[in-house]
């Protein structure tokens, strides 16, 4: 079977005329040349050299192949360039914007596997409460929720619905129960907060079923309620794709069908093809996609 690098060493010895030079201006001792040669004419089955006393001569077999294994050396050549190109257009600067539950809760645990795929980007992730402008420049991928238009010049792939529902720990359960109707939650303990834009729908929510007074402690963010669930202290609102994986957490209630909000990793249709972004857009999707079957297997498995 043919070799594709012993046509260094035959473009070697075609060009200095004996293996005692290829050797050395390719770094490897004569009788390496020498033995590379003999298997690069043993797999095409005729001679391509005439040993002489003055050294290797191309035969006419040899001198008709010479310029196809120039060709087949410019086009390794080229493509090593390209490859090299390719490495250097995929690194610097990323930056991605989503909610700090799923830069903590979703994005980070992806982040090692992410460098160690292309270690020279530089990922900067934003979870602040801010909407940053994707169009403005403000950052070059959001991982966010969204009703129906996703903006101008806003280009993504949907990830599924966004659900989130009620939750609590399994040491909390084992105390006081799980609340599984209007009724029952009404006996329970609530914590508040997650920011002001989630705080202003779950607010509401727990406004239109009487449970204000059922608000036992408000923290600022995501995270912060859900290391309050965690360590027992009461119910709270999170997103199913963030909590359904988590073991000590049970889902009280199902999500509430028909809400009509989705995930989506988004970028600006200018940098969409800036291939350090794309590259980081393609590995997110990879692994949010993988997350998201994972989840659908467990349920499916728990109602089996």
């Amino acid at each position: 079977m043919l070799d594709w690098n012993d046509l260094r060493y035959f473009l070697g010895v075609a060009d200095l005329g004996s293996t005692l030079a290829a050797g050395k201006a390719l770094r490897v001792s004569q009788t390496t040349v020498a033995r590379r040669i003999a298997a690069l004419e043993e797999a095409v089955g005729f001679p391509l050299f005439e040993k002489r006393q003055a050294g290797y001569a191309l035969t006419p077999a040899g001198e008709e192949l010479v310029e196809r294994a120039r060709q087949v050396d410019a086009a390794a050549n080229a493509f090593a360039e390209a490859a090299d190109a390719e490495k250097r257009a995929v690194s610097g600067i990323v930056r991605i914007t989503t909610q700090e539950i799923f830069a903590v809760g979703l994005l980070g645990p992806m982040l090692r596997e992410l460098h160690e795929r292309h270690p020279d980007i530089l990922i900067e992730l934003d979870d602040s409460q801010n909407f940053r402008d994707l169009g403005e420049g403000e950052a070059d991928i959001a991982l966010r929720s969204a009703y129906g238009d996703l903006g101008s010049g806003v280009v993504g792939r949907r990830l599924g619905d966004d659900d989130w529902t009620l939750y609590c720990s399994r040491d909390y359960a084992a105390q006081h129960g799980v609340p599984t109707t209007r009724a029952q939650l009404k006996t329970h303990a609530f914590i508040g907060g997650g920011g002001p834009k989630l705080w202003r729908a779950y607010s509401a929510w727990l406004h239109e079923l009487d449970l204000d007074d059922r608000v036992i402690m408000h923290h600022a963010s995501a995270m912060g309620m859900m290391s309050a669930i965690r360590s027992g202290l009461g119910i709270a609102v999170l997103p199913a794709i963030v909590a359904d994986a988590e073991q000590d957490l049970i889902q009280c209630v199902p999500p509430k069908a028909g809400h009509g909000r989705s995930m989506w990793l988004v970028t600006h249709e200018r940098v969409r093809h800036t291939p350090r972004v794309r590259a980081v857009i393609d590995f997110l999707y990879e692994k949010l996609t993988a997350h998201i079957r994972m989840l659908e297997e467990k349920r499916a498995a728990e109602a089996a």
